[in-house]
């Protein structure tokens, strides 16, 4: 593929090793390596590991990298009107997470102390959409009741897990739920639950715990600020009533309609869509498909059409133009609306 032409192309699996045990669901699902030590992949990934220059950076099939193709012709990749609102970032990244163990208690910092702590753009607001989930399962996301700063550092010092995770508000979920979780806010995914996770393209994670994981929190897990600064980006509230309602939706892959996955609270960060073959034409954009189910075609108004499979990942530039599916369903997950 030359660096100059912008068309919808197949991924390969871009699974790589994480501090957390997991990832022979996505392996399965990616024709990936698996696991045991690779619970995440970066699905159409311009963005690095932090404190990294290559490590979570996409490929294309032909070996490039999908940063430096972008880079190479951003108008043609993310559109004119993409390009004047947010520059040449694509906005989003796309997460497998498939995790054979709970998830540390951990959070992420907004936009604003991402820029004033760490001089970078974005902070981690970030969403899942459950895929698949054991019955019962359960994932924490906010304090059930007010904390302070000193205790929460305390709790983190002594290492008490226990602590922390009872100081969490946990939901149960099952498949086609999805939570929007605001950055600051304190979460964790209990073991099992297989999640399409999407984000602002950071790799910004403070973690409160980390016994049994194969980390150095003490080193590791403040983002090199130490944890009274990183503490600082903690929301030390619990989410309100109305809030709850606002991050919490669903959908049905079952269904025979395309659908909006989260509700308007994601619309700043963010845009996913459950779509079938049901002749809805999608507009152009940058975009990343995952196939879930049948044996199916994506057709394009510009570009060549491309046929896909369950697991199949496509990332779709702005110049393949409006596109629909046929006999076939899956998630795109899109850059906020320019």
């Amino acid at each position: 593929m030359s660096n100059l032409i912008a068309r919808p192309s197949k991924l390969p699996s871009n699974q790589f090793d994480h501090f957390y045990k997991g990832g022979n669901r996505i392996g399965k699902l990616r024709s990936g390596p698996g696991g045991p030590m690779r619970p995440e992949e970066w699905i159409g990934s311009t963005t690095t590991r932090f404190g990294e220059s290559v490590n979570g950076l996409s490929k294309l099939s032909d070996g490039q990298l999908l940063r430096d193709v972008i880079n190479a012709n951003p108008t043609a990749w993310l559109g004119a009107k993409h390009i004047e609102k947010f520059g040449v970032s694509t906005e989003i990244l796309v997460k497998l997470l498939d995790p054979d163990q709970r998830l540390p208690v951990h959070y992420h910092p907004d936009q604003s102390f991402a820029k004033e702590k760490l001089h970078l753009n974005h902070g981690k607001t970030e969403a899942w959409i459950i895929l698949e989930a054991p019955a019962g399962a359960k994932v924490g996301i906010g304090f059930k009741e007010e904390m302070k700063k000193s205790d929460v550092a305390s709790l983190v010092k002594a290492h008490d897990s226990d602590a922390l995770l009872d100081s969490l508000n946990f939901k149960e979920v099952k498949a086609g739920d999805a939570v929007f979780v605001p950055a600051g806010v304190v979460h964790a995914i209990e073991s099992g639950i297989f999640v399409l996770e999407l984000q602002e393209p950071t790799d910004l994670s403070i973690l409160l715990e980390w016994d049994g994981f194969a980390v150095d929190g003490d080193k590791d897990g403040h983002l090199n600020l130490g944890f009274d600064v990183a503490l600082d980006a903690l929301r030390l509230s619990p989410l309100r009533k109305e809030e709850e309602n606002e991050i919490i939706s669903r959908y049905e892959s079952g269904s025979k309609s395309s659908t909006n996955i989260f509700k308007s609270v994601a619309d700043p960060f963010f845009r996913a869509d459950y779509l079938t073959g049901d002749d809805k034409k999608v507009e152009a954009g940058f975009g990343i498909f995952l196939c879930l189910t049948g044996d199916g075609e994506l057709v394009f108004e510009n570009s060549e059409n491309i046929k896909v499979s369950r697991g199949d990942a496509v990332v779709i530039p702005f110049a393949a133009g409006s596109f629909t599916i046929n006999n076939c369903g899956g998630i795109l997950s899109r850059p906020p609306a320019a």
